[in-house]
């Protein structure tokens, strides 16, 4: 059995309809909802804002592999086209974190494969994942180079520009406005 936290992004089309796609994909896997947050593009390409959210999913017979599978295929779905990176997209859905539940604790997984790399390389330099993953898990640990760290101590040291790029919006992806 796995958990996982997924960062899910849109910032073009019905950018909201995009991310209740995901809930919808994943259906009674997904144990919590973040809010929703716009966020400035990141990686340089000139592109409109994103809306952000992460979503804390559970599956007893999904393996790591199986979280990044359903994503790309939700992806797809939503007509995502790769081809410039970091660039303005209908659905972006990243396993940012997953665990093993052990005696119903969750053990960390790793993973150096290039298509999923756990935890995920850059998760603890971007506000955008982090804002979201702490209305899933408050107290959520991170690993960065071997080292684990509060996601809410990581967020803390990131520029407050970068904190002050995510803005909490009044949708919600479990129903109307919030």
């Amino acid at each position: 059995m796995t958990r996982a936290v997924l960062s899910i992004g849109s910032n073009l089309g019905d950018r909201l309809a995009h991310l209740r796609s995901v809930l919808d994909g994943f259906g009674h896997r997904v144990l919590a909802v973040s809010a929703v947050y716009a966020t400035p593009p990141w990686g340089g390409v000139p592109q409109g804002d994103y809306l952000n959210a992460a979503v804390l999913v559970e599956d007893p017979a999904f393996g790591c592999a199986d979280w990044l599978r359903r994503g790309q295929e939700l992806e797809q779905a939503a007509g995502r086209v790769r081809e410039v990176r970091w660039g303005a997209r209908t659905l972006d859905v990243d396993v940012v974190w997953c665990a093993e539940l052990r005696d119903g604790r969750p053990v960390a997984c790793r993973s150096s494969d290039p298509d999923l790399i756990l935890p995920h390389p850059q998760a603890h330099r971007r506000a955008f994942v982090l804002v979201p993953w702490l209305d899933v898990a408050p107290d959520a640990v991170l690993e960065v180079d071997g080292t684990p760290h509060a996601v809410a101590d990581l967020l803390a040291r990131l520029d407050p520009a970068e904190r002050a790029g995510v803005r909490r919006t009044e949708f919600s992806l479990t129903g109307a406005a919030s």
